[in-house]
């Protein structure tokens, strides 16, 4: 069972910064896909960022160039660094990991099965 904690939230004003970690329990975090994801009220749940390793990350266009997905694996950490925020990357993040391992010719599709339960970062304009 894969246990996902998140913390780094808060409310910062637009152009800030903050930094998001994703405490992972629950083998083999080194071989799982790790993702970031958000959900705004009212809006679907969407894919921020996913990672299996450092030269293979995936952004949405919305935070390319901004968002920064990496991972310590000695620590089954997970972090999203979040800069130039604006107002509406305002949302609920949750850090996602899949269930079984993920090779170099799956990890752009791979399924998140397991979820956080999330931090809440707030924009303000």
């Amino acid at each position: 069972q894969v246990q996902l904690v998140e913390s780094g939230g808060g409310s910062v004003p637009a152009g800030g910064s903050l930094r998001l970690s994703c405490a992972a329990s629950g083998p083999p975090f080194p071989t799982r896909c790790m993702g970031w994801f958000r959900q705004a009220p009212g809006v679907e749940r969407e894919e921020v960022a996913r990672m299996y390793t450092p030269d293979t990350t995936n952004y949405a266009d919305s935070v390319k160039g901004r968002f920064t997905i990496s991972r310590d694996n000695a620590k089954n950490t997970l972090y999203l660094q979040m800069n130039s925020l604006k107002f509406e990357d305002t949302a609920m993040y949750y850090c996602a990991a899949t269930v079984g391992a993920c090779y170099y010719d799956n990890w752009r599709s791979a399924p998140f099965n397991y979820f956080g339960q999330g931090t809440q970062v707030t924009v303000s304009s």
